[in-house]
């Protein structure tokens, strides 16, 4: 692990939300200026193989980069705003539910359940 892997996991680790990968570059050239574009990308690329980190094209909200975090094994919703973009994780035992009837009725082992929510936050709502 290089420095700048770790560097970039850290910035993903710590981070309180989603982020595309330009947020990506930008905090962690402020932690280490010699990190640019190609090295993040390829960093991704590789923690995404590796298991640690998910992409998320969350609802498609602005058509052209994806989010990334942490690979977490407490599954959640994505709630996504249609208005403004911002996307908040909802925990909810239904994940967990719906993560045994299928392990029991299919007999398959679920690594992971992405569900995905488009709404309209109660700010965008007000502004309507």
């Amino acid at each position: 692990m290089t420095r700048q892997r770790r560097v970039l996991l850290d910035v993903i680790e710590n981070s309180s939300g989603h982020l595309h990968a330009s947020d990506l570059v930008r905090l962690a050239k402020e932690r280490d200026e010699r990190i640019d574009r190609a090295t993040v990308y390829r960093t991704l690329s590789l923690l995404k193989r590796l298991g640690l980190v998910e992409e998320l094209d969350l609802l498609h909200l602005d058509g052209s980069e994806h989010h990334y975090e942490l690979r977490d094994r407490n599954s959640h919703v994505h709630i996504g705003c249609t208005g403004c973009g911002r996307i908040l994780e909802f925990s909810t035992d239904l994940v967990e539910r719906l993560d045994a009837q299928i392990r029991q009725k299919t007999r398959f082992q679920v690594d992971s359940i992405r569900i995905e929510v488009s709404a309209l936050c109660t700010e965008c709502q007000q502004r309507r």
